[in-house]
């Protein structure tokens, strides 16, 4: 199988590579699909997803739903981090805690990034010390006309697959 860290690489430059990797993301989170999030950039620990402005997305009044904001935003610091970690660490969302500003009446995007200093000051050395740490992931949810809908801040728990103890 691809390495996701590959994968990214070759999605970075190539529209054919980040069309299969939204195809394949969609089959391997089955749970995003109705939503019908889309990567349209990506590096090696950033990402920018777009939620439709759709009927599937929307509330009761016709905005986008608070819950698939609150989706988008874990799905691109979660893909962001994978990508950072790659297959030798577990991520699991420990909690998320979302403030919304304005209802989304088009388009959005959900952006995140950690850089190369953040990755290494943040997660790598503390995790040489802890069997698992909480990272918490400020990412940024603005509308198509640069309205900032919501500010998550979701706390992933990192730890290495050797220190996680399965039944």
């Amino acid at each position: 199988m691809l390495q996701l860290a590959n994968f990214i690489k070759k999605a970075e430059h190539s529209a054919m590579w980040l069309f299969l990797l939204n195809v394949a993301l969609r089959r391997i989170i089955p749970f995003n699909a109705p939503h019908r999030f889309r990567i349209i950039q990506i590096a090696i620990g950033a990402v920018t997803i777009k939620i439709p402005y759709r009927r599937r997305n929307f509330n009761h009044i016709k905005g986008l739903h608070a819950c698939a904001l609150a989706t988008v935003a874990e799905y691109a610091t979660g893909i962001a981090l994978l990508s950072r970690l790659g297959e030798d660490y577990r991520i699991i969302m420990r909690s998320m805690q979302v403030d919304y500003q304005f209802q989304g009446k088009m388009d959005a995007t959900a952006s995140f990034s950690v850089s190369e200093s953040d990755f290494q000051q943040l997660i790598v050395t503390p995790l040489k010390s802890a069997d698992s740490i909480d990272f918490v992931a400020k990412p940024i949810v603005k509308d198509a006309a640069g309205n900032v809908l919501c500010t998550p801040a979701i706390t992933w728990q990192i730890k290495s697959w050797q220190k996680v103890r399965l039944k």
